[in-house]
């Protein structure tokens, strides 16, 4: 099968931001709910919606806290690419391939990985933001709805994702599902992924 459609999430797939999350979230959960052995890791490829009414619905009144705390801390953080990633999204555009990110992170968020990298939506044919969905993942709802923006089979389409809901979402689509090695231990990908890489700087699209 040829595949013409290329579908990212973001952190730990085109950034490599998740050690910075699980530092912050770890302080969080540690705080909040102690009682929840590595409750950072669990929540990994979780909208801050559904991270809320899962594990923190009895505390709705840390919920503007939480929420300050997390926007000071992704105003610092840095968004440093996954090796190769950046060079992959143009070799991809250069081909015609059609490019979409898929992420699970606001349009708040997205602001500040503009500021840092101006020319970040130039990579993508469509940035799609939590803003963008229905169900987050894992429903498939966000990559069915990517296929749907550029009308293809989701046979023709290539997901990559690094976290476990965000690899059951592809998986939930039926597309091509590629594994980034940057998040979670790669017995746990084996299962939900047709490939499993590293990074970028050695991978063949097809």
């Amino acid at each position: 099968m040829v595949h013409n459609t290329a579908l990212f999430d973001m952190d730990g797939v085109i950034f490599d931001t998740e050690p910075q999350y699980t530092v912050f979230w770890g302080w969080i959960c540690r705080k909040y709910r102690p009682e929840i052995e590595n409750l950072e890791i669990k929540i990994k490829g979780q909208t801050l919606t559904e991270i809320f009414s899962t594990y923190f619905a009895d505390m709705r009144e840390e919920y503007e806290t939480i929420v300050r705390q997390l926007n000071d801390f992704e105003k610092n953080m840095t968004y440093q690419y996954v090796s190769g990633a950046k060079e992959f999204l143009l070799k991809l555009k250069g081909r015609g391939v059609n490019t979409a990110l898929v992420t699970s992170s606001n349009r708040k968020k997205m602001e500040q990985v503009y500021r840092q990298h101006p020319d970040f939506t130039s990579l993508f044919d469509k940035i799609f933001t939590s803003e963008d969905f229905k169900v987050s993942k894992p429903n498939p709802d966000c990559y069915l709805t990517a296929a749907e923006y550029f009308n293809v089979n989701k046979d023709s389409c290539v997901v990559f994702e690094d976290s476990v809901n965000g690899l059951k979402a592809a998986r939930a689509a039926g597309m091509f599902v590629v594994a980034l090695q940057t998040t979670v231990d790669r017995d746990r990908l084996l299962s939900l992924s047709d490939e499993i890489i590293s990074d970028f700087s050695k991978y063949k699209f097809q």
